[in-house]
C-alpha cells in the first residue's frame, strides 16, 4: 500500500527555495498504482457558513471579490483538477441515479435555456462536492466539458467566414453566435478574438527585434511601474491593442511567459534551466503534498529568490520530467513523487549551478522613459492547463469567476 511521503495536510503552499536548497534528501519506497487515487483526503472544506454559502448563492466575480475583502471569503479558481472532474462526474452520476433521471433529462437541467429556470438543486449538490468552488464556476465548466458541441477539431475557413459574418451580425453575444456556427459559445469567442479579429494588420512568424522591445516596453510600464506582477497582473487584449493589435493576445502572452520575461529578470541575459532549478522544482512540488499534479497553481512557485521561470515554463519543465518516467501513465501522482525525489534527492555540487543574478520582479529598475514603439509575439499555446486563453486573474473571458 502507497504510504504519504509526510504527514502535513494535503494541499500547501509551495515550500520557498532557501528551504528545499537547506533541506536534508528524503527516503522513500516506490510502488505501483493508478493514475488518481480518490482515497486520499483532499483540501478542506474551510468555514462550514462560507462553503454553504459558495455551493448555493450565485455570485459573479466582483460579488466573490467584495466578500474576499469583507468576509474574509476563501474559494478557489482556475482550471479544475483531474480529482476535481472526477468528483463532478460522480456526483453527476449520483443526482441522475437518485432522481431515475435519463440522459437526455440529464442534459435538459444541464443545459436549461432560460436561466432563471435553473435546477438549483442540482447545481448546489453538485458543487458541494467540491471544496471551495463557487456554484457559479461550477455551472460554467460542466456546460462547458458536457456541451455536445465539445471538441469538434480544427477550424475549417468556411466557418471562420460564417462566424466572421456572425459576430457582424449578432456583435459578442457568444451564445447566439455559437447556434450559427455550431461550435461552442468559448470556441467561437477564443477563436475570432485569438484568430480573425484584427486578421488584416495581424504579424505572423518570428517576432524583431524591435517588436520584442516594444512589448517588454508596454508590459512593464502595466505592470511594474505600478507596482503589479507582470508575470500574473497582465491583461493581455489591452497589451494586443496597444500594439496595434499587430500581435494577438495570445501571441503576446506566450512571447512574454515563455521567453522575454525571464530574460527582463536575467539581467538582459537569458537564463538556462540547470540541475539546481530542477531540485528546487521537484522539492517545491513535492511540498505541496497534492493528490494530483492538476492541482498545483503553477503561479505559487516562484519566489523571490527563485523566480527567473513562469507559472507556464514551470508547468512545462515538470511535465517534461515526468514523461521521462517508464510507465508513468499507469502511477498515481505520489509514485511519481517517490521516484523523482530520489532521482532529485541529493543538491546538485555548486559547480554544477550557473552563477547569474536573480532579481525580484518587483524590484527590477526600469529605464527612464521606455520608447513607446515597441511590439509583442506569435505562436500557438502549448503546455497550458487547459488551452484556453487566460486573463491576469487565471480566468476565461466567460469566466468560472
Amino acid at each position: 500500500m502507497h504510504m504519504q511521503s509526510s504527514s502535513q495536510p494535503m494541499g500547501q503552499p509551495p515550500s520557498t527555495s532557501g528551504a528545499i536548497l537547506n533541506t536534508a534528501p528524503k527516503s522513500t519506497k516506490t510502488t505501483h498504482k493508478r493514475v488518481l487515487d480518490m482515497s486520499l483526503p483532499g483540501p478542506d472544506h474551510g468555514n462550514p457558513d462560507h462553503a454553504h454559502m459558495l455551493a448555493n448563492k450565485w455570485m459573479n466575480a466582483t460579488k466573490l471579490a467584495e466578500m474576499v475583502k469583507t468576509q474574509g471569503l476563501v474559494y478557489k479558481k482556475g482550471k479544475f483538477s483531474a480529482i476535481e472532474e472526477q468528483q463532478l462526474r460522480t456526483a453527476i452520476e449520483a443526482f441522475k441515479a437518485g432522481r431515475g433521471l435519463t440522459n437526455d433529462q440529464l442534459q435538459d437541467i444541464i443545459f436549461q435555456k432560460n436561466e432563471k429556470g435553473k435546477d438549483n438543486a442540482f447545481w448546489s449538490e453538485i458543487t458541494s462536492a467540491l471544496a471551495l468552488r463557487p456554484i457559479i464556476a461550477v455551472y460554467h465548466h460542466v456546460r462547458r466539458a458536457f456541451h455536445p458541441k465539445k471538441q469538434q477539431g480544427k477550424w475549417m475557413p468556411e466557418e471562420d467566414v460564417v462566424l466572421k459574418q456572425a459576430v457582424a451580425d449578432l456583435g459578442q453575444q457568444w451564445e447566439k453566435v455559437s447556434e450559427i456556427v455550431g461550435r461552442m459559445s468559448s470556441d467561437c469567442r477564443d477563436r475570432y478574438r485569438n484568430h480573425i479579429a484584427n486578421r488584416e494588420v495581424r504579424v505572423t512568424g518570428v517576432w524583431t527585434k524591435e517588436e520584442e522591445e516594444e512589448l517588454t516596453a508596454i508590459v512593464t510600464e502595466m505592470t511594474i511601474q505600478q507596482g503589479k506582477d507582470f508575470d500574473n497582473d497582465v491583461f493581455w487584449g489591452k497589451v494586443s491593442d496597444r500594439m496595434g493589435n499587430r500581435r494577438g493576445r495570445q501571441q503576446c502572452r506566450i512571447k512574454w511567459t515563455d521567453s522575454l520575461s525571464k530574460t527582463v529578470k536575467n539581467e538582459g541575459q537569458k537564463p538556462r534551466w540547470s540541475a539546481q532549478d530542477a531540485y528546487i522544482l521537484v522539492h517545491k512540488v513535492d511540498s505541496m503534498n497534492v493528490r494530483d499534479d492538476t492541482e498545483i497553481d503553477w503561479k505559487t512557485l516562484p519566489d523571490s529568490d527563485w523566480n527567473l521561470w513562469s507559472a507556464h515554463s514551470l508547468q512545462r519543465r515538470w511535465l517534461t520530467m515526468k514523461r521521462g518516467i517508464k510507465g508513468y501513465e499507469d502511477m498515481t501522482h505520489q509514485e511519481i513523487m517517490d521516484i523523482l525525489r530520489v532521482k532529485k534527492a541529493h543538491l546538485p555540487p555548486a559547480s554544477a549551478a550557473r552563477k547569474r543574478k536573480v532579481t525580484s520582479a518587483a524590484n527590477i529598475d526600469e529605464p527612464a522613459d521606455p520608447e513607446p514603439g515597441d511590439v509583442g509575439p506569435s505562436g500557438t499555446q502549448e503546455g497550458t492547463s487547459d488551452g484556453q486563453d487566460r486573463d491576469a486573474d487565471g480566468s476565461t473571458d466567460d469566466s468560472d469567476a
